[in-house]
C-alpha cells in the first residue's frame, strides 16, 4: 500500500481533524495520504436532527464510500456514529481523545448564567436544549442547523444572544481560546456519548501491514474504555440523538467511572446513574469488559428509575 486513502465529510471542521489525523498516519505508516471528501445527507439537508433521523445521518455516506472501496479508512466524530454494528466495517482505532465539554459562545462575553431574560439560544441537539430548558427556563431555545461558521454567525449578526458548542470542534478550527465564553463543566452538563473523541473506521478485513502498524500507534486504550462506556449506555438504550443523553466516563487511580443522565426533553425532569467498575489489568481487552460492565448497570438503573416514561427510549435486551 503505497498511498492511503482517508475519506472525511467536506466541512471544515471534518477536514480539520480529519488532516489531524492523516499525517499521524502517514507518519506511522510511512506511506503517502489522499484526503477523500465525501458529500453527506446531514450536510446538505436543513431539517433538524431529530427530524432527519439523528444519528447516522453524517456517517452513512462515508460508510458506503468505504464499502466501496473508494477509500481505505474514514474519519467520524464519535460522537456521530450510530452504535448498531454495521456490516463490513469495524473500528480500526480510537484516537486520545480532546476536550469533552461543551461551551457557550455568547454576545458581549456573556455566560449562561447572567444572559438576559428571553435570551435566544441556539443549538441542534436535543441534548443540549433540554439542558438549556433545566437551567434556564426563561430562555428562548432556537433549533439550528449548519456548520460551525454558519452558527458562529448567527451571534456575529446579533440574530441570536448565544450558541452552545463542543470545545473540541471549536480547538480543532483554532477558535476556541478566542470564541469561548463559558466552560460548561461535566460535572454539571455532561455531554454527548463519546464527544470529544474520534472514530476512524476500517473494513472487517485483515488490513495492510502498514495501515495496521499505523492503526495500532492512533489508538489510545483510555479514550477507547470511556468512550465504550459511555456509548454502550445509548446502545442499551437506543436513544441515538432523539433523547437527550450526556454521559462521561473516566479513569482515575484505576477505578474506570461512568456517570450517565437522561433528561426530558422540555428539560423539566431528569435521572442519573453513577457506577464505578474496577478492570482487572489495563490492558485493552480488561478496560473494555470493564467498560461494557458500568454500562450495563448505569443502564439498568435509568430504566429502572423510569427514564423510559419521560424519554424517547427504546429498551433492548
Amino acid at each position: 500500500m503505497s498511498v492511503i486513502r482517508v475519506g472525511t465529510r467536506g466541512s471544515a471542521l471534518a477536514l480539520a481533524q480529519t488532516t489531524a489525523v492523516a499525517n499521524r498516519i502517514a507518519a506511522a505508516a510511512g506511506v503517502d495520504i489522499e484526503i477523500v471528501p465525501i458529500t453527506t445527507h446531514g450536510d446538505v439537508s436543513r431539517e433538524s436532527l431529530s427530524s432527519l433521523g439523528g444519528t447516522g445521518v453524517f456517517a452513512s455516506a462515508l460508510r458506503e464510500s468505504l464499502l466501496n472501496d473508494e477509500c481505505d479508512v474514514v474519519v467520524h466524530s464519535f460522537k456521530d456514529l450510530p452504535t448498531d454494528v454495521y456490516p463490513g466495517l469495524t473500528i480500526g482505532a480510537t484516537p486520545k481523545r480532546a476536550d469533552a465539554r461543551d461551551v457557550l459562545v455568547a454576545r458581549d462575553g456573556l455566560t449562561l448564567a447572567t444572559l438576559p431574560e428571553g435570551a435566544k439560544v441556539g443549538t441542534g441537539s436535543p441534548r443540549r436544549a433540554a439542558q438549556l430548558r433545566e437551567q434556564r427556563p426563561d430562555l428562548d431555545v432556537v433549533d439550528i442547523r449548519g456548520n460551525v461558521d454558519t452558527r458562529l454567525a448567527l451571534v456575529t449578526d446579533e440574530k441570536l444572544h448565544a450558541v452552545v458548542l463542543a470545545a473540541a470542534g471549536l480547538s480543532r478550527l483554532g477558535l476556541l481560546e478566542n470564541l469561548a465564553t463559558e466552560f460548561l463543566e461535566l460535572s454539571d452538563w455532561p455531554t454527548a456519548p463519546g464527544q470529544g473523541a474520534l472514530a476512524i473506521e476500517v473494513r472487517d478485513v485483515k488490513p495492510d501491514r502498514l495501515l495496521a502498524k499505523a492503526l495500532a500507534v492512533l489508538n489510545h486504550a483510555t479514550t477507547q474504555a470511556t468512550v465504550t462506556a459511555e456509548r454502550h449506555v445509548l446502545a442499551r438504550l437506543e436513544a441515538g440523538c432523539a433523547a437527550p443523553i450526556g454521559a462521561t466516563a473516566v479513569l482515575d487511580d484505576g477505578l474506570l467511572f461512568l456517570t450517565a443522565t437522561v433528561y426530558s426533553p422540555d428539560g423539566t425532569r431528569r435521572i442519573t446513574a453513577s457506577h464505578a467498575a474496577t478492570p482487572e489489568s489495563h490492558s485493552a481487552a480488561d478496560l473494555l469488559d470493564a467498560a461494557h460492565d458500568v454500562a450495563d448497570r448505569a443502564a439498568r438503573e435509568l430504566l429502572a428509575g423510569g427514564a423510559a416514561e419521560f424519554a424517547p427510549l427504546t429498551v433492548t435486551s
